[in-house]
């Protein structure tokens, strides 16, 4: 798969071999907001666990993984969420390149997991900007 929106990923569903494990309910980043480092899911029970982006597969309609235990419960889990960063949280910051301001609304993920760009509204018009060269503040 190539390039997705954050967006677009909360909406696959996390299967093994075609079973429904769970849904994406927002993606965990690293503390600098360079890279999705997994996705927490929402499973049965209401149990959220951690899914490392690099254990699973994300293909055309879901994200696939090879074993249900790759799903982290806490406290495993907890760790990356403490540590790092959600889609959730960010969105709404202040964005600034360069003479530029926008506010946050989602994010351009490449396959590897790395955040390519953003997607900001500048002046009720959402745009793609690079990540790099851009500050994000506080909303």
């Amino acid at each position: 798969m190539g390039s997705l929106l954050g967006e677009e990923l909360l909406r696959l569903p996390v299967r093994h071999k075609g079973v429904r494990l769970g849904l994406p309910v927002d993606l965990i980043l690293d503390a600098a907001g360079e890279w999705v480092l997994g996705v927490d899911v929402l499973c049965g029970g209401d149990v959220h666990r951690f899914l490392p982006l690099r254990a699973a597969a994300v293909l055309s309609g879901e994200i696939a993984v090879d074993s249900a235990l790759t799903l982290l419960a806490d406290p495993e889990g907890a760790f990356y969420r403490k540590r790092g960063a959600t889609l959730r949280s960010l969105r709404g910051a202040s964005v600034e390149r360069g003479a530029e301001h926008g506010t946050l609304r989602d994010l351009v993920v490449g396959p590897d997991g790395e955040v390519e760009g953003l997607v900001v509204e500048i002046g009720g018009e959402r745009v793609r900007r690079p990540r790099a060269g851009s500050a994000l503040r506080a909303a």
